[in-house]
């Protein structure tokens, strides 16, 4: 492997996947950890034990782990093979101190002839309903008496404020704030990451970046896919759990954040938290819920036929709300966010919109707009306008365009869980959620969340492949957005 300070460690480090049978660790966990070891980032002492409930053999372990994995070439064939190796798996129960002891056992195997520190990793790629029992099981059973100890969670953190602080308290006791790395995969986005980079390392927008220049910023989440099979999970939470109070709420974070001291993790995040807290909670009459139907040629069910979701539910699979931070740069400014399934395309993006220029001279002239697209085909753009060529004064909309896979042709984009597992080795907490910042985007949607539960709100129907709601247009140029009409950034 190849030699990186960036992750080396004394000793060895042992990572364990939690749930290692289970969809997440296999389409996700252990491709990422698959990515780091092809791109020389895993430290050269470093093993991988799986852990889960489920009794197989190693060999079935790792095929099944494997075939998520790209091997493009026949390199990458070679590199799998050796990873594979890496990887052992030990069956045993979430509720009983003896599969933790198992577990242990088999991470002392490995680290029997090693020198130096002895690191563990614990990822728990799990339903949050057993997180409690297995940060103690692994806590008080298979924790390093000689090297550092750290424990990934994956999201939901809660249904609400009082279930994450339950949460937080049943972990406080066992595992310290600095051990325990909150997983948002969207802050391993690249496009996300280097939002930091545009605001504070460039003057122009610096200057630009308030409420006397900008008039309103959206932030929009869509998915082509419906639930498809997976009702009975995704309606114990519903979209606002699923995305908005976390991955898009994480985008507002930093889009709105003041400049940090430095890029220390805890001043990155104290400036999180603080305009977090300058968020009041949610109003029901600034929110549009909705939920799909089936669509219109009738080749997809609507969520209500899905034999997973409960009979009636008004589960909302789409909403848009409207957020106002109460500070000195953006007191005024709507910030308004969407996020929807079973919609007409998919994509993450911020689009930034300007104020009209003042005693503008050309007449009708379209706002300028800044659009960060998160995923796919990672870009950036700045609507502009321009005079069209010829004799005229007429004025087009243009672009000035940052497109990545343009740009960027012969750099490969790491994926999110590469980034963020390679931050966890470095001991990074830029890119993870802290408990406070956790508390503070619960306090903005519960209320929003309770309301909809025991009002019992009825949603907006929309068919499937749709754009969403009837309405929705409304609502986003209620609060001052302007279209801009015959315009279309070619991707």
């Amino acid at each position: 492997m190849a030699d990186n300070s960036k992750s080396q460690s004394d000793g060895i480090i042992t990572i364990i996947v939690l749930g290692a049978s289970g969809d997440l660790a296999k389409k996700k966990t252990y491709p990422a950890l698959f990515g780091l070891y092809r791109m020389g980032y895993l430290p050269e002492r470093t093993h991988i034990v799986g852990y889960a409930r489920s009794k197989l053999e190693l060999g079935d372990f790792r095929g099944r782990i494997s075939s998520y994995m790209k091997t493009p070439t026949e390199d990458a064939k070679e590199k799998l093979g050796e990873f594979k190796q890496l990887c052992t798996y030990v069956s045993g129960p979430y509720d009983k101190v003896e599969g933790y002891q198992r577990l242990d056992a088999a991470i002392s195997e490995v680290e029997r002839n090693v020198k130096g520190s002895k690191n563990r990793v614990f990822y728990m790629a799990l339903p949050p309903s057993v997180f409690v029992p297995v940060a103690r099981g692994v806590e008080r059973n298979a924790y390093s008496k000689s090297g550092f100890n750290r424990l990934i969670v994956e999201k939901p953190f809660g249904r609400d404020l009082e279930s994450s602080r339950q949460l937080h308290l049943a972990l406080a006791p066992l595992w310290k704030e600095d051990e325990i790395y909150r997983i948002d995969h969207y802050l391993g986005k690249e496009m996300v990451k280097n939002l930091l980079t545009i605001r504070f390392a460039n003057v122009f927008f610096g200057a630009v970046w308030n409420r006397q220049c900008i008039s309103n910023v959206q932030i929009t989440f869509k998915e082509k896919i419906g639930t498809e099979g997976r009702g009975g999970y995704f309606d114990e939470f519903g979209i606002i759990r699923d995305v908005m109070q976390n991955h898009i709420l994480q985008i507002l974070s930093i889009v709105a954040m003041q400049r940090p001291v430095s890029l220390d993790a805890e001043d990155v995040r104290d400036e999180k938290v603080r305009v977090l807290r300058s968020i009041p909670p949610v109003k029901v009459e600034e929110t549009l819920l909705g939920q799909y139907t089936r669509s219109e040629d009738n080749s997809k069910p609507g969520y209500l036929e899905d034999s997973t979701v409960p009979p009636g539910s008004n589960c909302p699979t789409f909403a848009a709300a409207v957020l106002w931070i109460n500070n000195e740069r953006w007191e005024g400014v709507p910030f308004i966010l969407k996020c929807g399934k079973a919609l007409n395309e998919q994509k993450t993006e911020i689009r930034i919109q300007f104020q009209d220029v003042p005693g503008n001279v050309f007449r009708g002239a379209p706002r300028n707009e800044l659009v960060i697209r998160v995923q796919p085909n990672e870009a950036m753009y700045m609507k502009f306008v321009n005079k069209q060529p010829g004799l005229s004064m007429d004025t087009v909309i243009s672009e000035l365009d940052l497109t990545y896979k343009r740009r960027f042709s012969d750099l490969k984009i790491p994926d999110a869980y590469e980034a963020l597992i390679l931050d966890v080795l470095k001991g990074d907490h830029s890119n993870f959620v802290r408990n406070d910042e956790l508390d503070a985007a619960w306090k903005i949607f519960t209320p929003l969340l309770h309301a909809i539960e025991n009002e019992n709100l009825a949603p907006v129907s929309y068919p499937y492949g749709s754009r969403g709601p009837a309405g929705v247009h409304e609502f986003v140029a209620k609060y001052g957005y302007k279209r801009t009409e015959d315009y279309v950034w070619s991707e």
